[in-house]
């Protein structure tokens, strides 16, 4: 991943259309690796996740291009790679795994982000009605012993329709269900990358498990 990770640092400090052009080749370079790893974890995770289908990386993997219209930072381009590993790919609305290279910044996880709001109450009555279900996955020691916390932001009190005093009202807070475990330049580099995320996503699994039997359920 040396290709990679060389060529978003670079990125991150020529972050303009000129450098980028003068550039093509080494981001193909590195877009191909990212493309071959995604394609791996694809392979791996179908003996974990049933649910996983013989995706293209493609689908998968986040285009570089940033959407400037409604943001001051108008720099181009990302300066990470990413891929979603989902049904759907990386369009998915369904709980799935995430791969994310940034120099100083990479992580692994999925889970939920920011789901819609259907999705959000159902994923939160599924909890409130069984919260043992949940509490067995969030809590078991090896799930948390890689991912500590929830992701993302929560709400400050009970969401709408909940009731304030249920004794797991914290569960209910979050606006997403989703995990991640940082990875460092040296860990991204490493020859136990790929035996390192296929451990992280066989726990996160289990809680993928969980998340996608709400959601198969809704949609």
């Amino acid at each position: 991943m040396q290709t990679l990770l060389q060529f978003l640092k670079e990125l991150k400090q020529n972050n303009n259309k000129e450098w980028f052009n003068d550039h093509r080749k080494e981001y193909e370079t590195a877009k191909e690796q990212m493309l071959f790893f995604t394609d791996l974890m694809i392979q791996e995770l179908r003996k974990i996740d049933s649910d996983i289908p013989a995706l293209s990386p493609k689908d998968c993997l986040f285009r570089i291009f940033r959407d400037v219209r409604f943001s001051k930072d108008k720099s181009p381009y990302k300066t990470n790679m990413g891929s979603f590993i989902a049904p759907g790919g990386r369009k998915s609305e369904l709980a799935g795994y995430y791969v994310h290279f940034e120099p100083g910044a990479s992580f692994i996880g999925g889970g939920v982000w920011c789901p819609g709001p259907e999705i959000l109450r159902s994923i939160r009555l599924e909890i409130y009605n069984h919260p043992e279900s949940f509490k067995e996955v969030l809590y078991d020691e090896d799930f948390r012993r890689v991912f500590p916390e929830v992701m993302g932001e929560k709400l400050k009190t009970a969401p709408k329709g909940f009731d304030k005093e249920f004794e797991d009202i914290a569960l209910l807070r979050y606006k997403s269900y989703a995990f991640g475990c940082s990875l460092s330049d040296e860990q991204v580099l490493s020859a136990d990358l790929i035996d390192e995320t296929v451990e992280v996503f066989r726990q996160l699994s289990h809680m993928n498990r969980f998340l996608n039997d709400v959601i198969g359920k809704k949609k």
